[in-house]
């Protein structure tokens, strides 16, 4: 399985795109930022573009079985999680099955969720790598 976040709008407190599963568009993403190369600020900067694997474990902020990304440099605890705004986030990938540029948000997070975490679970159960690719450069 391989999922593509392509960022396509940089806005003034996140980046939306879209999140592909085996080249088929599932849903709408929000992060925070994008910064160029080395600049970080703690809880408020997307991850670097690159291709990660996925699992799935246990949070113990949000006390579930959730998908993280692993290997991400600079970053620990990246998710895919529900949220709709920025606030929403701290470098996380949040998911949605609209966006509203306009207000800098992604809306219906929680059925996109359940149908990106039902389709990466089930690989994951049938011992399948998952691969997720970000990309979209910097925003400049």
């Amino acid at each position: 399985m391989h999922l593509e976040l392509k960022r396509l709008y940089y806005l003034k407190q996140c980046t939306i795109g879209t999140l592909s599963i085996d080249g088929l568009f599932v849903c709408y993403t929000l992060e925070d930022i994008v910064r160029p190369a080395g600049a970080k600020i703690p809880g408020a900067t997307a991850i670097p573009e690159g291709e990660y694997r996925v699992i799935v474990d246990w949070s113990n902020r949000f006390q579930r079985f959730m998908p993280k990304l692993l290997d991400v440099p600079g970053f620990e605890g990246i998710r895919i999680h529900p949220g709709n705004t920025h606030k929403d986030t701290s470098g996380c990938i949040l998911v949605g099955l609209e966006k509203d540029i306009e207000h800098e948000r992604i809306l219906k997070s929680k059925d996109a969720y359940a149908i990106v975490y039902m389709d990466i679970l089930g690989e994951v159960q049938k011992k399948h790598d998952v691969m997720i690719k970000i990309t979209g450069g910097n925003g400049s």
